[in-house]
Parts: C-alpha cells; sequence; structure tokens
C-alpha cells in the first residue's frame, strides 16, 4: 500500500530482503489516495479517503467516463509511487480483492505493462475437502465467494489473453483474517496438491489494525505462522515457496 502511513518503513524491510518477492497492493476502496483530492473529486472525499461503497463506486468506474479517467490517474500514481521505491515489481493485486471489477483490472493491466507487470493475483478458492476445513463460518466471506465466481472467469480468460501468470488457486479466502493453526495446517495440505496455490494471511503483533479489520485476529494468525506444527507440514508436504515473478520460469 504506497500511500499508507508505513509504506516507507515497509520498503526498507523490503530492501533488506532481497530475494522477497513485493507486490504493489493497489488502493481503491477503504484507504487513502496517493493523488490530491482536488485531483480526483469523485473518488475521494475531502480528506483524500475513498468513498464508502464498493457496489456504488464500481457502477460509477464502469458507467462515467470522467470517473474512469480519475481511476486511472490514481493507478498510475501508485505505480509510480511503488516505481520510485527502486524495488523490482514481482505482482500486483488490490485491496478487497477490486481487480475482479472489470474496469480495474483492464486499467490495472494496461498501464501495468509500463511498470514491467508480468503477475496478477487471482482471488479464486476452490471447493475441496481441505479448503472446507479451513473455512471460517463467516456467512458473508461465503456469499462474496458465490458472486465472485463469474467475474473470477472472465478474469481468468482476462490475464490469460494478456499473457500475464497469476496464481491458480488462493487459500484461506473464506476464513480472511480467521487462520489458525488448524485452518492454515488444512490450507498447507491443499497447498499439496498439484499447481500453483497462494496461502492467504493478515498477520500483524497485534489486533484491531483497522476498523474494517475490528473482527480480525491478526495474532492469531502471525502465532499460526510460528507454529511448529505448521513448519512441520510445510515440509513433510515438500511445497517449492516462490514468488510471483518464478511463474513460468
Amino acid at each position: 500500500m504506497v500511500g499508507a502511513d508505513a509504506a516507507n518503513e515497509a520498503i526498507a524491510i523490503a530492501k533488506s530482503q532481497p530475494t522477497l518477492g513485493v507486490g504493489l497492493h493497489l488502493v481503491l476502496t477503504d484507504g487513502v489516495a496517493v493523488l490530491p483530492p482536488a485531483e480526483i473529486p469523485d473518488l475521494v472525499d475531502a480528506s483524500g479517503h475513498f468513498h464508502d461503497g464498493m457496489a456504488r463506486a464500481g457502477a460509477r468506474f464502469f458507467f462515467r467516463p470522467a470517473v474512469r479517467r480519475q481511476l486511472a490517474a490514481e493507478i498510475r500514481a501508485q505505480y509510480d509511487a511503488f516505481a520510485a521505491s527502486g524495488l523490482v515489481l514481482d505482482h500486483v493485486n488490490t485491496h478487497k480483492h477490486f481487480h475482479v471489477h472489470p474496469t480495474i483490472l483492464n486499467l490495472a493491466l494496461s498501464i501495468g505493462r509500463e511498470y514491467g507487470l508480468r503477475a496478477v493475483r487471482l482471488p479464486s478458492e476452490p471447493h475441496s475437502a481441505a479448503v472446507a476445513a479451513s473455512a471460517s463460518s463467516n456467512r458473508r466471506a461465503e456469499l462474496e465467494t458465490v458472486l465472485m465466481r463469474p467475474w473470477l472467469r472472465w478474469m481468468r480468460r482476462r490475464l490469460n489473453a494478456a499473457g500475464v501468470r497469476s496464481n491458480e488457486r488462493l487459500l484461506g479466502l473464506r476464513a480472511t483474517g480467521h487462520m489458525n493453526e488448524s485452518r492454515l495446517l488444512a490450507a498447507v495440505a491443499d497447498a499439496a496438491a498439484d499447481g500453483v496455490a497462494e496461502i492467504y494471511l493478515h498477520p500483524a503483533s497485534r489486533n484491531n489494525l483497522t476498523s474494517a479489520m475490528a473482527n480480525y485476529d491478526h495474532c492469531g494468525e502471525f502465532a499460526a505462522l510460528l507454529s511448529p506444527r505448521v513448519a512441520q507440514a510445510l515440509q513433510a508436504a515438500e511445497l517449492t515457496p516462490i514468488r510471483f515473478a518464478d511463474l513460468g520460469v
């Protein structure tokens, strides 16, 4: 998140880990824009925060050319900020998977070509025994998963047509914010199948980071990543950790 408060610290940490694949997490909702409000008045309020309501924003992106131009300018500004960091662009995704929206994905791809874009996250979680075991009882996450299916099919075709690489599945989507040890172990078991999987978490050393993630158990996810049982499962599964840039190599 190049416009976030801790972006400079995150960039410094990333530069200390030269083998780390660092992506641009485009923020177009639930956050602060990079451009000043005067340049994108249809996207943000006077303080620079994006307007609430992804459905309403998505409709405006699709139907209003003036809003689309402002969206393109903000996306380009975030690419510019990432390029200015000196980091190598490993991949691109968006906050709350907003790039499932056709307008956002098309802009992210067309603008991204100028910045060396090669890979994009595909937020597609399969239906399997392991995933069912890892899923939480989050009804909203379940509903969002169902509603996203037709868009994800289009998104996969669009990425393939553009020659942009992606993961084949994203594990942990339906348990967002609640990937405890047992759910992470289930995700590792699923990742051991053929293909490229991304395991998806929001770990942190404290909870209540933002109002939008007030119910997330960041500390529980962090503890799960440090679990000896998870480390043993990863080793036993003989998984090969890669960066997005390694896809197709």
